[in-house]
């Protein structure tokens, strides 16, 4: 029996944070793009950029990788590139990342437990990874709107797989408001609802709606 009296007001550290997560992108390149057919790829693109820029706002690390992007897949989703245009994409020939060594050195040197993970194909290229990462003792969280598969089942699949080994499904927007939490935390309130308002879909045009139309301030 749970002793209430005991219960105060404190996180839990299955939660994902600033301070304790980083995320890997693997794979948004145009040739993944093509077969992608487990949902609306224009979609897809959405939350991988809301994904991104949600890190961005929050300073969480983040490892691009490509694969065989000269030779077969094309550069990466160029919105992606826009949110870190300086940092270093690895580009692999290996369709598991983790078995690239510079891929693993990346991650590891950002020195978070926690990678959430999304990528192209969710049942090649983000279920290969998870596992591996999975097996050394990482927990993965699989951004699922921001991943793709070649048809419904396979992406289904895949995700089912994943969690049976122990990975959590997420989507992008669940990921930005888990890294906020607080709307008291102002240093990143007014990036968050921007965020929301340009990627957010209709959540965030009720913001925009909310703050134009009945927030007597918003308009002034």
């Amino acid at each position: 029996m749970v002793d209430f009296s005991t219960v105060h007001a404190a996180p839990s550290p299955d939660l994902i944070t600033p301070d304790n997560a980083m995320v890997l992108f693997v794979d948004h390149q145009p040739q993944m793009f093509f077969g992608t057919g487990s949902g609306d790829r224009t979609s897809i693109i959405n939350s991988t950029v809301g994904l991104a820029k949600a890190a961005k706002t929050f300073d969480v690390p983040v490892v691009l990788s490509t694969v065989a992007a000269e030779s077969f897949s094309g550069p990466i989703l160029p919105q992606l590139r826009e949110v870190f245009p300086g940092q270093e994409v690895i580009d692999r020939s290996t369709m598991n990342a983790w078995e690239d060594e510079r891929l693993v050195a990346a991650v590891r040197a950002t020195g978070r437990s926690k990678i959430v993970l999304a990528g192209l194909w969710t049942e090649v290229c983000v279920v290969l990874p998870a596992l591996s990462a999975l097996q050394q003792g990482y927990e993965v969280f699989v951004v699922a709107d921001a991943s793709g598969g070649v048809s419904p089942q396979a992406h289904e699949h895949a995700l089912q797989r994943m969690v049976a080994a122990g990975a959590v499904p997420v989507t992008w927007l669940q990921v930005l408001l888990e890294l906020q939490r607080d709307w008291a935390r102002g240093e990143t309130y007014v990036p968050v609802t921007d965020l929301v308002k340009e990627h957010g879909g209709a959540y965030g045009t009720g913001l925009v709606y909310a703050q134009t139309m009945i927030d007597p301030h918003a308009a002034g």
